[in-house]
């Protein structure tokens, strides 16, 4: 009781920072500035999956790189995964962010290209592992890995790298961010998906939030991992049982701005 007391305590500040940061020009400085450039809503979460999962290392460089991709498709990521064949290869050439090759992106594209065949949308596919996850009582992503690439088993394994899963114990950083910008809606993220609850939602760990988290003792673990996701997440829902993924503008704000909690 008195730690949930204490941790109380911390909801007025964390939630003043969250109003503070959770603006729209924080925007322009974002990769989720890519699902605002669209109107169709595949377009949207197709180039803001790409920018996600992507966003790794310096916010412009991200910003940069993505661009870099999408003007590759035209600006038109629906049209182009959707009609991609073999010619359109050659327009990936050359691409290079972090360990992203033209060879990964080429086998995300058919993957996400056999996805919208069938479902129609990105997000009848996020409904889908949605739903297997609770029949099977697994974790969401984990499930969303296996599925992703059961749809192209000789997906070479250097581009499964690029999905993680939480079942490895990875943080899965990236696609909570990328179902934070999705399911959550506010003045930044965009609530185009429906299919599960922001309550469900699970914090995004990067070394920011992890920093300031652990310099405001709400994250005891010391590796950045899943379990420390599920640590974090669970004292966050304690503060907004609705939404402890707004949280994220808060701690993330909080290690790149300089700003402290007393």
């Amino acid at each position: 009781m008195k730690k949930q007391q204490k941790l109380l305590q911390l909801k007025p500040k964390l939630d003043t920072l969250v109003n503070r940061i959770e603006q729209p020009e924080f925007i322009d400085n974002d990769p989720i500035q890519f699902m605002y450039a669209f109107e169709d809503k595949n377009a949207k979460e197709l180039a803001g999956f790409f920018a996600a999962i992507m966003a790794w290392g310096r916010r412009d460089i991200v910003i940069n790189k993505v661009d870099d991709l999408l003007k590759r498709m035209d600006y038109k990521p629906a049209d182009f995964i959707l009609n991609f064949n073999e010619s359109d290869a050659e327009k990936l050439d050359g691409f290079k962010h972090r360990t992203f090759k033209p060879i990964d992106i080429y086998w995300l594209i058919k993957t996400l290209q056999s996805i919208l065949k069938e479902y129609k949308t990105f997000e009848g596919f996020w409904e889908m592992c949605y739903k297997t996850s609770k029949t099977q009582d697994r974790e969401l992503i984990a499930v969303f890995h296996e599925q992703f690439f059961a749809i192209h088993p000789e997906t070479p394994q250097r581009t499964r790298k690029h999905i993680s899963n939480s079942e490895k114990n990875s943080s899965c950083k990236r696609l909570y961010m990328y179902l934070r910008w999705c399911i959550r809606s506010g003045s930044v993220d965009l609530n185009t998906m429906n299919f599960m609850p922001a309550s469900e939602l699970m914090i995004p760990l990067d070394v920011h939030v992890a920093r300031q988290a652990r310099a405001l003792g709400i994250l005891k673990r010391k590796q950045n991992d899943w379990k420390a996701v599920q640590e974090l997440t669970q004292k966050l829902r304690v503060l907004d049982p609705k939404d402890p993924a707004k949280y994220d503008f808060a701690l993330f704000g909080l290690g790149v701005s300089g700003l402290e909690i007393p």
